[in-house]
């Protein structure tokens, strides 16, 4: 663990590049998106061991929702698949299953089987998993926002008191530490629409690898390149303070 120097607390992954994958090696894309949930576990179990304290996946955006209905459909079923087959790894590891989004949006029995493993794991002490489903950050702002804006017309808060932390208790999870460092695979140099107002100093991470190719040993990369860089928050590093 020294040898990857000083960890993030929060670590969050856009896992991106399942269909290139499929689409590199002649294969359908379904077939990427099974290789991009195999890759899951090793980077979980790993940020568990390492004593990281929470890392959020990227796993289906609320754009998502406008690819074909069988690749839909598919995503929604591999999700339920892959909550029922990891529920022994998340107890093994004393892992905590979180999840972000609009959730009421799932098909009724992938949201009970995630729900399921929520309550299950809910007691777990060890690395918080969460799981950003049906998300988008600009979604996440303007619920946030509606939510205020109820508060202050209900008199319930007044438009003075409203701070960034009264604007975080009306996140998704008001309790998640903004990321420290946020990891995207296939090269793309964006954010995609994720975590926008608590990404807002994270440091970023991209590496050309597809993310069915993404292995314990470019998570070590991505945690040793970070523990290299100096946080400034906005403020001045202490090598420029004379």
């Amino acid at each position: 663990m020294e040898e990857l120097g000083k960890l993030p607390r929060h670590v969050a992954i856009i896992m991106d590049g399942n269909g290139r994958w499929a689409q590199r090696r002649g294969l359908r894309r379904f077939q990427g998106h099974l290789a991009g949930a195999e890759a899951v576990r090793p980077i979980v179990e790993e940020a568990a061991r390492l004593g990281i304290q929470e890392l959020t996946l990227y796993s289906f955006s609320t754009e998502n929702w406008r690819r074909p209905k069988e690749e839909v459909t598919f995503l929604m079923n591999l999700l339920a698949r892959y909550l029922e087959k990891e529920m022994e790894s998340f107890c093994k590891h004393n892992i905590q299953v979180r999840a972000i989004g609009e959730l009421e949006r799932l098909p009724r029995r992938v949201r009970e089987i995630l729900l399921k493993v929520i309550r299950k794991t809910s007691r777990h002490t060890g690395l918080i998993l969460r799981l950003a489903v049906s998300y988008g950050g600009r979604r996440e702002i303007l619920e946030a926002v509606r939510k205020i804006a109820l508060e202050v017309l209900t008199g319930k808060l007044q438009p003075e008191e409203i701070g960034e932390e009264e604007f975080r208790a009306f996140l998704y999870d008001p309790m998640m530490a903004d990321p420290d460092l946020i990891i995207r695979t296939s090269g793309e140099m964006r954010l995609s629409n994720f975590l926008l107002w608590q990404g807002a100093y994270a440091e970023f991470w991209v590496t050309p690898t597809l993310w069915p190719d993404f292995t314990v040993a470019h998570f070590h990369e991505a945690l040793r390149d970070y523990s290299r860089r100096e946080r400034r928050f906005g403020g001045v590093g202490k090598a420029r303070i004379s």
